[in-house]
């Protein structure tokens, strides 16, 4: 039998009434026990159109024999049965149920990925989630549900950005700034540097990387003003990136001693509540690069770029990373709808 959890939530008609129907359709199930059922706790509607009512979300505990295609498929069934509608995508519906873990298995098919890929920051699901699973695991954070819940009360309002070079950091942190009347922490490059660097990295990359290890650390240490106020704050970099890049252009004697004064410095900066990650392809990038027309860039490949995006991939697969909002290619729009998303659902 595989221990799964899952998420439950409405805002349409009785929401108590059909979240109750759908933990009793989930028992009648002969391959299905429920093992525990949460409060249900009611919340704001997260992404979608205006002027949704509030939902009702809760969780449950099962212990089951069936797969994880076939449970998705009850699910699914049962959601049917109690008038779920699909019409737009974080629209009003009477029932959701989201498969959320299922063991600690790891899957992403066409139709089902496990672990659900928001668990980690949406304080909508954790909260109702810790009450029946706490001491489950996230597969690939390698943190519990409670400690994942406890990480968003003990951080401070802050989103770190990270991605290859022109995968739209600085873009997403603006406008994340501006509907969240947040404050924005941008690097502020040296082109001068970033010519001479690009142009011989060999020769420049020990000071370049080090020059952005330091402003990094200056800009984020847990001492700085801008921790002062209680409102989001918005880096369009993440302090974990400056391994990443090391990793990607300096040869790996030089590496393995730029992970000295970035380990230290890593224990003096603030740590985001959340890293939003832009995947780009590497063709997209360069053509993004063409697009800025910055002079310095000039030199720049597909073997560096794919590096780089390579490198940033594994700093942001470590288990120390915490909670990862992973965004792909889309449009500005999709991302940052994406971004704000994940934002609000850990308010």
């Amino acid at each position: 039998m595989a221990s799964c959890l899952v998420g439950l939530g409405s805002n349409q008609g009785d929401r108590s009434k059909i979240l109750d129907a759908a933990v009793v359709q989930l028992g009648a199930c002969p391959q299905i026990e429920v093992a525990a059922c949460s409060a249900w706790h009611e919340t704001s509607p997260i992404g979608g159109p205006p002027g949704q009512a509030r939902f009702l979300n809760g969780a449950a505990l099962l212990e089951t024999s069936l797969t994880p295609h076939e449970l998705l498929a009850r699910l699914l069934q049962i959601e049917d049965r109690l008038g779920r509608c699909r019409a737009e995508r974080w629209g009003p519906r009477t029932i959701d149920l989201d498969l959320l873990l299922y063991d600690e298995l790891v899957l992403k098919s066409s139709s089902l990925e496990v672990p659900h890929p928001r668990l980690a920051y949406r304080r909508f699901v954790l909260e109702p989630a810790a009450e029946v699973a706490g001491a489950m695991l996230h597969p690939t954070i390698h943190w519990s549900i409670s400690r994942l819940l406890e990480h968003l009360g003990a951080t401070m309002p802050y989103v770190a950005i990270t991605g290859p070079i022109a995968a739209g950091k600085s873009h997403l942190a603006e406008r994340l700034v501006a509907e969240l009347a947040g404050r924005l922490i941008a690097e502020r490059p040296n082109w001068a540097r970033l010519d001479a660097f690009y142009t011989n990295p060999s020769g420049h990359g020990w000071k370049t990387e080090l020059e952005f290890l330091d402003q990094r650390g200056r800009l984020l240490a847990v001492d700085a003003a801008v921790w002062s106020e209680q409102r989001w704050a918005i880096s369009d970099f993440w302090f974990d990136q400056s391994a990443a890049f090391a990793k990607a252009w300096l040869p790996d004697e030089q590496y393995q001693a730029f992970l000295e004064p970035y380990e230290r410095l890593r224990q003096t900066v603030a740590r985001p509540r959340l890293v939003v990650q832009l995947d780009v392809p590497v063709e997209e990038l360069l053509i993004r690069i063409r697009q800025l027309g910055r002079d310095c860039e000039r030199h720049l490949t597909t073997e560096p770029l794919e590096r780089i995006r390579q490198a940033v991939v594994d700093r942001v697969g470590r288990p120390d990373s915490g909670p990862v909002l992973h965004v792909g290619s889309g449009d500005h729009e999709t991302v940052f709808a994406e971004a704000l998303a994940a934002v609000r659902g850990m308010e």
